[in-house]
């Protein structure tokens, strides 16, 4: 038998050989034990038990072939929720909390005095920003986009799972929207955004699905095709708010100026400096 010690020693030699981040070694066990990281640390000499090593060095060797962390366990946690992830939907990423933190943000700076505020999440994929946001400000009234159906199957367990209050439309982009006459206050888009050659990391590319990770040629598709129909269901006070790559300020800012001239626009920058988050204000000051 080992300790807990030697069996992260183990896989952490064994991931830095195969360019596996160190770290997922401990987030994977705290994840399977089901035990604090202080827990673990505190009884780091203790011998792992036999089901749990057996069930640990099972998962490692699937991690050590480049799948994530999130498809052995089957979920992944997002803003303090659980979602279920698999190869129908974008694993969700930190990055996104910080978009969904500035969306309620912006909710409570422009709509404080509204009882109900109509938000709408296009490409939602597993329902994460949708949820979150849904949870999160008590007013939201949600509907969620995506063109697959097999990510909308797993968007629906994870709202049902949550207790989420989401209507969920089958469609392209925002024309589901548009078919019903819908009128926003709030449209959140988190889009396909890496352009079509870009190569990607191994774990990334094989094991999550292309339609939500890459749009077109710069990687700017989908942005224009929102900006483009944007106004047949925004309401005459609404916001945009999508997550972008952090090296598109610049075709950004000139697509935003040729599709939406005269709309106030900001690029944000996340915690680590990068821009990644583009907020589009029609008529609010």
């Amino acid at each position: 038998m080992s300790t807990f010690r030697q069996e992260v020693m183990k896989y952490e030699k064994l991931c830095e050989v195969n360019g596996v981040p160190e770290e997922t070694v401990m987030s994977y066990l705290v994840e399977l034990s089901q035990r604090e990281r202080y827990d673990l640390y505190a009884n780091y000499d203790e011998e792992m038990p036999a089901d749990l090593q057996k069930e640990f060095a099972a998962g490692m060797e699937r991690i050590l072939k480049q799948e994530p962390m999130a498809h052995v366990l089957g979920y992944s946690w997002f803003y303090g929720y659980k979602f279920i992830v698999n190869e129908n939907v974008l694993i969700p990423r930190y990055e996104t909390e910080e978009l969904c933190a500035n969306v309620l943000g912006e909710m409570d700076r422009y709509f404080a005095d509204q009882n109900t505020i109509e938000c709408a999440d296009v490409g939602t994929g597993s329902g994460a920003i949708a949820i979150t946001l849904c949870k999160e400000e008590p007013k939201v009234h949600m509907t969620a986009t995506d063109i697959s159906e097999e990510a909308l199957l797993t968007a629906r367990q994870n709202a049902a799972n949550n207790d989420a209050d989401v209507t969920f439309l089958c469609g392209d982009m925002v024309k589901p929207l548009i078919e019903r006459g819908m009128k926003l206050d709030v449209l959140v888009c988190n889009p396909p955004y890496i352009p079509q050659e870009e190569k990607m990391e191994k774990s990334v590319v094989d094991f999550e699905p292309h339609v939500a990770l890459f749009g077109g040629e710069d990687g700017l598709k989908f942005y224009r095709e929102v900006f483009e129909d944007c106004q047949k269901v925004l309401k005459e006070k609404a916001f945009m708010a999508f997550e972008m790559g952090w090296d598109q300020r610049e075709r950004m800012s000139a697509l935003v100026e040729e599709k939406l001239p005269g709309w106030r626009y900001e690029i944000r920058r996340d915690i680590n400096g990068k821009d990644r988050m583009l907020f589009v204000y029609r008529n609010l000051g």
